[in-house]
């Protein structure tokens, strides 16, 4: 195997200005949004990405029968607007992997007429958030009044900071090729899958793309999850309550 090799279904008709990646990441906010958007928009699979740089493993679905692990590109069409999506399970098992396959999947971008890419992930704050805010960093300064537009937040610009694996490079990669990028990260725990944050990203995502599409799986899912988290708290205070007899 090559270090990357893409296997495309066709490729007649699948140019597009827009590509998002939702890979996962921190409280698996990017992913949850552009998973939630090709179901919503109806995605159709256009191509697989295979590497050295993915674990060594194969995924066993539910027939017992084995598939080697890879990314996979969609294409949806959404009020006559044309979007990409890079998702899928896995990220590079190393840093050179990382600037091996951010470089593959620019090379597809460029490929197929993408101006801009939405890289999608979590910002871990270490406790539980009621209201998440969408932090925002951008390759192009002429790009921050857009975001921010949208509901994006600069709050923490001032204090820098990093993001890594395939989110940062595909900005930083990206700038040097002349592409457009924003990157959205949720606000979350760090500790659970979010949908809650998922569901505020989702929200600028879809301001800055000038699309509307249904929330409500992901309000569900988020329900579910606040119910569950309830419960945790209670059981947490409980076992407190009960230490605090013993002691006394």
């Amino acid at each position: 195997m090559d270090n990357v090799t893409v296997n495309f279904f066709r490729e007649d008709g699948i140019e597009a200005p827009v590509l998002i990646e939702g890979l996962p990441g921190i409280g698996h906010v990017g992913k949850l949004v552009a998973d939630h958007l090709i179901d919503e928009l109806g995605g159709e699979l256009v191509a697989e990405i295979y590497s050295l740089h993915f674990p060594p493993q194969v995924v066993v679905d539910e027939r017992g029968v084995t598939e080697l692990v890879c990314n996979e590109i969609y294409r949806c069409e959404k009020d006559g607007k044309a979007i990409l999506f890079l998702v899928g399970d896995f990220q590079s098992t190393s840093a050179e992997g990382h600037y091996i396959l951010t470089e593959s999947y620019l090379d597809i971008a460029e490929d197929l007429g993408v101006q801009r890419i939405y890289a999608l992930g979590g910002y871990g704050v270490g406790h539980l958030v009621e209201t998440p805010r969408v932090l925002s960093a951008v390759n192009m300064e002429q790009l921050r009044p857009e975001v921010e537009a949208a509901g994006g937040s600069f709050e923490n610009a001032g204090t820098g900071g990093v993001i890594v694996g395939a989110s940062g490079l595909l900005l930083g990669l990206g700038e040097v090729r002349g592409i457009e990028g924003i990157c959205l990260m949720g606000e979350t725990s760090g500790y659970i899958v979010d949908p809650k944050s998922a569901d505020s990203l989702l929200g600028v995502l879809c301001s800055l793309l000038g699309i509307e599409v249904d929330h409500t799986s992901l309000q569900e899912r988020a329900e579910d999850m606040e119910q569950a988290i309830e419960k945790i708290r209670e059981a947490e205070e409980a076992k407190s309550r009960e230490e605090l007899n013993y002691i006394g």
